[in-house]
């Protein structure tokens, strides 16, 4: 069992390695890398596809490392690999992104990522820090998760679902906020699963043996 987290030069990937890799050791979910060769990443068990910065930004560098972005769509698209995107990460499976321009995205989950906008103006953007999971949708990435636990957030754009079944959880801040999405083999979380101490570390496991 091969786990791939995708290196595409958008991103620390440090601590979601460790993570994973710790993870992987206690659920006997095989072997974790950072990769950024296209022939490990099509034959690897799953994907996990991180990003920080913008939209534009990150879907430019993901688009530009030929070879590599064509084996994870095949891998995702063709083949139905489990498929795990973090915080832009996530956000790049949408339809587009409205950061600075208007960008195509993956168009794997159907949507827009838009500017938080609280109606509570005294609510900073980004939002930042801790925030309680509110469980719209059951999915396996749950087991062991209660409504409430607290994940960390650090972000000014989030996820606009068109259906609302593929929005799995959200967060208040005065305001819904797209918190994890879903559908077929893909999920994604806004929040940082690696910096959500025992819940997002549950969530990585529960991903690891996930079986779609």
């Amino acid at each position: 069992m091969l786990t791939a987290i995708i290196d595409y030069e958008s991103g620390n990937l440090h601590s979601a390695e460790k993570a994973f890799q710790r993870m992987a050791g206690e659920v006997g979910a095989g072997e974790v890398v950072v990769t950024s060769d296209a022939d490990v990443v099509a034959r690897a068990d799953r994907l996990v596809l991180p990003g920080d910065g913008a939209f534009p930004a990150c879907a430019q560098e993901l688009r530009g490392h030929k070879g590599l972005y064509e084996a994870m769509v095949e891998a995702v698209e063709v083949r139905g690999r489990p498929f795990l995107g973090i915080c832009v990460g996530m956000q790049l499976m949408a339809t587009r992104g409205h950061e600075y321009s208007e960008t195509a995205g993956l168009d794997w989950v159907g949507g827009d990522v838009v500017k938080i906008t609280p109606e509570d103006p005294a609510l900073k953007v980004p939002h930042m820090g801790w925030n309680d999971l509110i469980i719209d949708n059951p999915h396996p990435v749950f087991d062991g998760v209660d409504q409430g636990d607290h994940c960390y957030f650090v972000h000014s754009y989030h996820f606009r679902v068109t259906r609302p079944s593929d929005r799995l959880a959200h967060v208040d801040y005065a305001g819904d906020v797209t918190a994890v999405i879903g559908r077929d083999t893909m999920l994604g979380m806004q929040f940082h699963p690696e910096k959500s101490q025992h819940v997002g570390l549950r969530m990585i496991a529960n991903f690891l043996t996930w079986a779609p």
